[in-house]
């Protein structure tokens, strides 16, 4: 298994990735559930709770600055990839669309068909994250989260959500779904925080 799909880091990469992972040769996928099918004219992400509730659609995605980005993805799983290209939209470039209020302190991601997972707004707010609508030059594909997903490089990849349609800004911390079924509530991965103590 490890030869076939994963490999252990070259020396010159092992400062690179976090302790605990190996190399995926290819680009995995994992999915709790079903994958949602949804188009890039149905899709939209909502804003609410401590901000000042909006909706945006594709078109108003496309209209903001458009970025590349290069970063490393780890996932809870042991595997990680590094160099995946991606482009998208800058969370900052985004937020500078959406009203705060002082006592959003935290924000809980939901996605299309369900899925939730909890941030600090330290952690969102963090100049590279961004929303990703393709990757290695082509569009996102459903599998991996598209049409839209967000990506946070320097979390664990299950902070990354997939299909995202929403943003909830919250005064107090709440958890999402794998962080309520026994993961980290914040999943840095050079701290192996992969599991609740």
């Amino acid at each position: 298994m490890l030869g076939k799909f994963f490999q252990k880091p070259e020396a010159a990469e092992s400062d690179r990735v976090p302790p605990g992972q190996y190399l995926a040769k290819g680009f995995p996928v994992l999915t709790y559930g079903e994958d949602p099918q949804i188009s890039t004219e149905e899709w939209q992400i909502k804003v609410w709770g401590k901000a000042k509730a909006i909706t945006f659609t594709w078109g108003d995605l496309m209209a903001m600055p458009q970025s590349n980005f290069t970063a490393d993805f780890h996932c809870v799983t042991h595997w990680s990839k590094l160099d995946v290209q991606w482009t998208g939209i800058k969370v900052t470039d985004f937020m500078s669309q959406v009203e705060l209020e002082p006592n959003a302190f935290y924000v809980m991601e939901h996605s299309y068909g369900g899925y939730t997972t909890n941030l600090a707004i330290a952690d969102f707010l963090r100049e590279e994250n961004f929303f990703a609508h393709t990757v290695f030059g082509e569009p996102l594909t459903i599998e991996h989260g598209g049409p839209m997903r967000l990506v946070v490089p320097h979390l664990y990849a299950w902070k990354s959500a997939k299909w995202i349609n929403g943003l909830e800004f919250l005064e107090q911390e709440d958890l999402g779904f794998w962080e309520r079924n026994g993961y980290h509530r914040r999943g840095e991965p050079w701290a192996e925080e992969r599991y609740s103590s």
